[in-house]
């Protein structure tokens, strides 16, 4: 929780009480479905709540902002930013049924009404969003290409309407492959831990 309030440090009482209870949450579910890593669940706040943050560092939702999250897994980013968007509506989606039993009750738990978790993977969906999030689910270009029909044409933030993905390491290769344009934003710009030396937010305007 520290970590959480070391780099947002106004955060209402609500969002403080929701982000504590993660803690106990997760490491209760984890031990019954592997939404997870074991080993991670050690370094919950810093791999998955804060790495998901890295997304609202970027860009922080307006009110009435229709976010997907695709291959949500244990609800990263989806439910870290629910809780730092609380006006903004969420539609966490993967495709095992069991990670999203997890993540709906988890959602539940803490009082997340903007957030609907949905076994269905994302090409099937029909609805659109200002916004797709998700994290290294695969190669951007295949992404792309999953979503490309699912981002509304209603653009109302800095960041004209688009993906932001989680990824690390070299992606030069894996961005001229998928053929977009892009932005990298560097996490390291953000958090000062070890672990997001080479992680990013990768940023393709739709």
């Amino acid at each position: 929780m520290e970590l959480i309030l070391k780099y947002f440090p106004d955060l209402t009482d609500r969002q403080k009480e929701q982000f504590a209870q993660m803690g106990a949450l997760y490491t209760e579910w984890n031990a019954k479905v592997n939404v997870i890593s074991r080993q991670d669940i050690e370094t919950l706040y810093e791999r998955h709540v804060l790495h998901s943050l890295g997304i609202y560092k970027v860009q922080p939702f307006k009110a009435g902002t229709s976010v997907l999250d695709v291959g949500t897994g244990g609800g990263f980013p989806g439910i870290p930013l629910a809780v730092m968007n609380p006006d903004s509506q969420f539609h966490l989606v993967d495709s095992i049924g069991k990670k999203i039993r997890v993540v709906q009750t988890i959602a539940q738990e803490l009082g997340l009404a903007n957030v609907q978790a949905e076994q269905i993977r994302a090409e099937k969906l029909t609805d659109t969003y200002e916004f797709v999030v998700s994290r290294a689910v695969t190669r951007l270009g295949p992404f792309v290409g999953w979503v490309r029909n699912k981002i509304s044409r209603n653009s109302f933030h800095e960041l004209r309407n688009g993906i932001l993905y989680l990824k690390g390491g070299d992606l030069k290769e894996e961005i001229a492959e998928a053929g977009v344009k892009t932005k990298l934003y560097e996490l390291p710009d953000y958090f000062e831990e070890d672990f997001f030396e080479t992680k990013k937010v990768v940023y393709v305007p739709l």
